[in-house]
């Protein structure tokens, strides 16, 4: 009788949650897309969550397809991430540029919250974090993927993305800071010994590979349920060593791309739609809103200062160091023009899976209320519907020039 209760109350929660799913599309087509659908569906998330109308809420099983949601955006967005330009002149840049936004970030946390360095670091992640996976249908829709601007948002995102998950691991971690490091390279050993058995089985027995390269496009659809088996895979190894879920997903995105595109550059990317369709069918919206459900309107507008203050935050500690870096240095992005470089520092302040996950550790581990974390999530939402929008028009002004 209690099972039967919670399959009913998880199906109508999540009938709530699909039919937001369903309407958040809708409604950013409506808008010409000036509001991302990712706006939408936090917003949509928080009218049906318990702090609103009351008419959905996660579940037990929703929390864990949630889980599953936050899994295929990262894994997404390791999966675009081009790692040669990582180990290049513009990667190493960028993660110079994103640990000097790390320490203005935490140095700043410090200041606010008068000495206490838990919470300094709490902000200081949450403040320099970019939201790669939540940008991607963003920039694919601006057609600037393949641009240097394009290129530059991907890099930049992927040190906002990875460096800020490593940061907590280490930083937020129960274990001391050694021991968390220990933790993080085993993590790193057994993650490339799972991406590198398939690699290898696919190398030494070629009938074999041809058979799953064959069986890819049929019901038996063999390279998705690899990477699926591979992200689930990682994701579980991050929850046994107590690490971020998201550390797991986003390193399969990248083991994942490298090892697809040595078999076939053209299997790489169809793998990669693949992924796209059940990830944005319904797990992502899944994540999204779910967050959007956990938001408090009413507390998070009594609390506009501090709001306006956390969106502001994140525009000095990571949006202005990125644009000053492009302007003083050379950085190998190919950007010559002031408006792109302005342009890149914005999508780069475009914050949010990040500070949902930084957020919920320090609200779990009492170190902020949930208020507090609601408010820093919807700055996160706030970044993502603002600086994007003044991105692409600043962006557009240049190609029409």
């Amino acid at each position: 009788m209690v099972e039967a209760q919670l399959l009913v109350e998880s199906l109508l929660s999540m009938w709530w949650i699909a039919l937001a799913a369903l309407l958040a599309p809708v409604l950013a087509l409506a808008t010409r897309r000036t509001i991302p659908d990712v706006v939408w569906l936090l917003a949509l998330g928080a009218l049906i969550g318990p702090h609103a109308l009351g008419l959905a809420e996660q579940t037990e099983p929703v929390g864990f397809l949630r889980e599953l949601g936050m899994g295929f955006l990262f894994l997404l967005a390791g999966f675009e991430v081009n790692t040669a330009d990582l180990r290049g002149q513009q990667g190493r840049r960028a993660a110079r540029t994103w640990l000097v936004c790390a320490l203005l970030g935490t140095g700043a946390g410090f200041l606010l919250v008068q000495g206490d360095w838990q919470v300094a670091v709490v902000l200081g992640i949450a403040s320099t974090s970019t939201a790669l996976g939540t940008l991607l249908p963003i920039l694919k829709d601006a057609g600037i993927m393949t641009t240097p601007l394009g290129r530059a948002t991907m890099v930049h995102g992927a040190c906002g993305e990875l460096l800020p998950i490593v940061a907590m691991s280490l930083l937020l971690s129960t274990r001391g800071t050694w021991q968390a490091a220990l933790v993080l390279v085993l993590f790193a050993i057994a993650a490339v010994v799972t991406v590198a058995i398939p690699a290898r089985i696919y190398r030494r027995i070629p009938l074999l590979g041809r058979a799953f390269g064959a069986a890819a496009n049929s019901t038996m659809q063999t390279t998705l349920r690899v990477s699926v088996w591979v992200l689930i895979t990682l994701m579980l190894l991050t929850a046994v060593l107590e690490l971020d879920v998201a550390l797991g997903a986003f390193t399969a995105g990248l083991l994942l791309n490298s090892m697809l595109q040595a078999i076939s550059a053209g299997q790489a990317a169809e793998t990669m739609h693949k992924v796209e369709i059940v990830g944005f069918s319904l797990l992502i919206p899944v994540f999204f809103v779910t967050s959007g459900m956990g938001i408090d309107v009413a507390a998070v507008l009594a609390q506009w200062p501090v709001l306006v203050g956390f969106v502001m935050m994140i525009t000095l500690v990571r949006g202005l160091p990125v644009t000053v870096a492009e302007l003083g240095t050379q950085t190998g992005s190919g950007l010559v023009d002031r408006r792109q470089e302005v342009a890149l520092g914005l999508y780069s302040a475009t914050g949010l899976p990040i500070i949902v996950a930084v957020t919920q550790i320090a609200a779990s581990s009492a170190l902020i209320t949930t208020t507090t974390a609601a408010t820093m999530v919807t700055g996160g939402a706030v970044t993502v519907l603002v600086f994007p929008f003044i991105a692409s028009r600043l962006a557009s002004h240049r190609a029409g020039r």
